[in-house]
């Protein structure tokens, strides 16, 4: 909570400090370049003196965020052998010397606003958050960058060709043109997956469930059975993991509640995140959580433990969890302290998690919500003087070579080709090391296996997990792309209610999943609707009634997208 009023204080004091300087458009200083409105931007112009073919005759400097995931054994996010590597490529091909700046990945959105009200963010900055990006844009604080991607699109093919005009002007307002930020592309739009202990099931003589009802019994056996399955450690059992975000971790069984022709205009009003608190039937998804915590089938501290805390993973290493839901490859990364890799140097040969599909909506199927290609928003502040060469970077780290280079790294260090051509990730040391998986904190334009070619992708996407079996991989693929809808583009500008009431809106999501989630059956109505409540009058239902009033201005009467 401090850090939340720290932020909205430093905001404050932001608005201020441009004010004092004469108004809130950083036009005015004499360090800041020009932004502003109109379907085409302006930029800072450069001479051919100053730039020529796609090269600055004097050396620019630029510094880029970078996430610091704080990995235990990984290499310094900063200083590694992929950030020498586009050092050294952005100095050759366009004179440009880049500095990273780490960011905790786990409180980027409070460290960005710090950084941002401070005047001291990176040039290229990157979050999971619009709304934070549209706080600061209001307050003079971004560039709108509709003028670089334009008038500079010659000098950006490999961002053009990536991102195409999609992700490019996915943000772009409808009526002014404002452009604040460029959405990042997902390759893949697998999301979460549930997964259980396959040698837990061999061993109680069970098949893998396929419905909810199914998947209870799982869970009750997993219980009943703790002596069986865990000897000594039986007391440990956690037959279902959650963590404190229930809204996501939660997600597939969530959206099996709602419904599969759920029309575009209420699935978009009721969408202010992605993690489905307001829309019809999380209620009845999340009282099936509740009986299953009132039944002692969940982890029973699951609301301790915030974003970043390792706890749970150390569970399931440590073999104690039966079933989780997570991201769609989590129990795959990270090679030989995957989880996977643990348990079976822990438990045995024979001990995996592998991926299910228990959770089946009203109509039999499976109905998984994806997002639309969008990822990360890339944007930059008005403290950076060097927008052109900001520019540049994206488009660098966009060709298709650098890309492939950044996802797999060098042949024998990092990956090796196999007879049929597929890449094969093999366990990395020191600063060959990435912190993340396929490297998304350098590839801020792409998130997912993209080598340049979709048969290769294909034919490697399950051989990108270092000491897994590929075929986990494969099935997990599979199951994450069954019955999918995926979202779309609600092009109505910007929702004004959004701006910075993005930090307490989730903290309060996260409040009520979880005190719903953990109240007595006799009380679970009360807390939920008492939660809710909270919510909406924090700024949920505002963001709902200008989402319904802006649906209607631009589509009128209509519930689909034409």
């Amino acid at each position: 909570m401090k850090k939340k009023v720290l932020s909205i204080l430093l905001a404050a004091a932001m608005t201020l400090s441009l004010a004092a300087c004469g108004g809130s458009d950083p036009a005015e200083s004499s360090s800041a370049p020009a932004i502003g409105g109109g379907s085409d931007g302006p930029v800072v112009e450069v001479t051919k003196a100053e730039f020529e073919n796609g090269k600055f005759a004097e050396t620019r400097k630029i510094r880029v965020e970078i996430y610091d995931r704080g990995n235990d054994g990984g290499s310094d996010p900063t200083d590694n052998m992929y950030t020498d590597y586009i050092k050294k490529g952005m100095l050759e091909d366009h004179n440009v010397e880049v500095e990273f700046v780490k960011v905790p990945r786990w409180t980027e959105v409070d460290e960005i606003n710090n950084l941002l009200a401070a005047h001291t963010a990176p040039d290229v900055c990157v979050t999971y958050s619009y709304p934070t990006i549209q706080t600061y844009a209001d307050m003079g604080g971004v560039i709108d960058l509709s003028g670089y991607v334009n008038q500079y699109k010659d000098e950006l093919p490999n961002l053009w060709n990536w991102l195409g005009d999609t992700n490019i002007n996915w943000d772009r307002d409808p009526v002014t043109g404002n452009l604040w930020a460029i959405e990042a592309k997902l390759a893949t739009s697998n999301r979460v997956v549930t997964f259980v202990r396959q040698d837990w099931l061999d061993k109680l003589g069970m098949k893998a469930p396929t419905t909810k009802a199914e998947f209870e019994d799982m869970l009750v056996a997993f219980k009943d059975n703790a002596a069986t399955l865990l000897g000594a450690d039986a007391s440990k059992m956690i037959p279902y993991s959650v963590s404190y975000d229930v809204g996501w971790r939660a997600a597939t069984l969530i959206e099996s509640f709602l419904d599969p022709k759920m029309s575009d205009k209420e699935f978009y009003v009721n969408g202010f995140d992605d993690r489905k608190l307001t829309q019809n039937g999380t209620k009845e998804a999340v009282r099936l959580l509740n009986k299953w915590y009132n039944m002692g089938l969940m982890w029973n501290d699951f609301a301790l433990y915030g974003s970043g805390d390792t706890t749970e993973d150390s569970m399931m290493k440590a073999g104690y969890v039966g079933a989780f839901t997570h991201n769609w490859d989590y129990p795959f990364r990270n090679a030989e302290d995957s989880i996977n890799a643990n348990l079976q140097r822990e438990v045995g040969p024979d001990a995996k998690f592998v991926a299910i599909d228990p959770f089946e909506d009203k109509n039999g199927g499976h109905n998984k919500f994806v997002p639309g290609p969008i990822d990360r928003k890339v944007f930059f502040p008005s403290t950076n003087t060097e927008p052109l060469a900001s520019m540049l970077y994206l488009d660098w780290i966009s060709a298709p070579e650098h890309i492939k280079y950044l996802q797999i790294g060098d042949e024998g260090v990092t990956h090796e080709v196999l007879e049929s051509g597929a890449i094969k990730t093999i366990a990395a040391t020191g600063n060959a090391i990435q912190n993340s998986g396929m490297n998304i904190d350098y590839t801020i334009t792409c998130n997912g296996l993209n080598l340049g070619d979709a048969t290769l992708t294909s034919l490697s996407k399950a051989y990108t997990y270092a000491s897994i079996d590929p075929a986990l991989v494969q099935e997990a693929d599979k199951i994450a792309g069954t019955d999918i809808r995926v979202g779309k583009n609600v092009n109505v500008g910007a929702i004004e209610s959004e701006a910075g009431v993005g930090d307490t809106l989730s903290a309060k999501r996260d409040q009520a999943y979880d005190n719903a989630v953990v109240a007595s059956p006799e009380k679970f109505d009360a807390v939920w609707d008492e939660y809710i409540s909270d919510y909406l009058s924090a700024g949920g239902q505002d963001i709902i009634d200008e989402r319904t009033e802006k649906w209607e201005q631009f589509f009128g009467s209509s519930d689909m997208l034409p």
